[in-house]
């Protein structure tokens, strides 16, 4: 009987520990795998894919990582935050760990696609507004200056802000960009990029037109109707020069003769003198509906 007793004893005291010794098993192999990690997979390679501004040395020079950094042990996030710092011209940026040692950053530079002035120095400007360089009018050639918005404080590296009357300007300046670019028209911007009015955009686009977008308009629809308009131009020997006014109620353009510029007073409608050539011909747009052009 107390043999018995004896031998549900000792298997009930195997059982209780069983579980506890193969817990502490997983452990010791768990630690035995992050000691590992930490002594063996060491960064001894570095790769940079897509840089063009700069070098490979410059960009894991910003990361601030070492050869010999445990690979485990990077922040990938802090190094991102001060590549993006220390390289204005870096837009976007990733970072992968590749097995046993290697590091590679895939780099996305951005490209400068105008410029504002504040303080006798001209700052470069991206599609997000983010400020990438400053220097003097050499900086500018060929990109269209932003008016009609005055910077605050601007410094390389970061965003272009404004007064907080001008921030809705700002911010569709920043969508203008990327509609334009969606649309890769962004090379034709000439000259300047107006935001003067309380209602209107205002751009030099090609060598001797101006086109104004409503403000507050949809800008995906907007450059797709001047897509579609230039073409048709193009097609009927109209040439590209005078306004093209797309700020009409029910997607209606008029191409008026005479080119506006800064500081000349705004266009004159159409039906109060100035006369108007042949607009272009109705378009449709994504949406399927009519483009009429009186």
């Amino acid at each position: 009987m107390a043999a018995r007793r004896s031998r549900k004893g000792r298997r009930r005291n195997r059982g209780r520990f069983g579980g506890l010794y193969k817990l502490l098993s997983i452990l010791l192999i768990l630690a035995a795998i992050i000691l590992g990690c930490v002594v063996f997979f060491r960064v001894n390679t570095m790769l940079v894919e897509g840089n063009s501004r700069y070098t490979a040395e410059e960009v894991i020079a910003a990361s601030g990582v070492q050869q010999g950094d445990n690979l485990f042990a990077l922040n990938k996030s802090h190094m991102i935050s001060q590549i993006l710092t220390r390289l204005p011209y870096v837009d976007d940026l990733s970072i992968q760990r590749k097995l046993p040692d290697t590091l590679v950053f895939y780099v996305t530079e951005s490209v400068p696609v105008a410029w504002v002035e504040s303080g006798g120095t001209c700052w470069l400007l991206d599609h997000r507004c983010k400020i990438l360089e400053a220097g003097d009018s050499s900086l500018t050639e060929n990109l269209p200056q932003v008016m009609g918005l005055t910077p605050l404080d601007p410094s390389v590296g970061g965003r272009l802000t404004v007064a907080p009357e001008e921030q809705n300007k700002l911010d569709r300046l920043r969508e203008f960009f990327t509609a334009i670019g969606e649309m890769q028209m962004t090379g034709s911007l000439t000259g300047f990029v107006d935001l003067s009015s309380e209602n209107e955009i205002r751009f030099g686009y090609g060598a001797d037109l101006t086109v104004i977008f409503p403000l507050n308009g949809d800008f995906d629809q907007e450059t797709y109707e001047l897509k579609r308009a230039l073409e048709s131009m193009d097609e009927r020997g109209i040439a590209r020069s005078g306004t093209l006014d797309q700020n009409y109620e029910g997607r209606v353009t008029h191409l008026l003769p005479d080119r506006w510029l800064p500081g000349q007073p705004d266009p004159t409608p159409e039906g109060e003198g100035g006369g108007e050539t042949e607009p272009p011909a109705a378009s449709e747009s994504p949406q399927g509906e009519n483009n009429a052009d009186e």
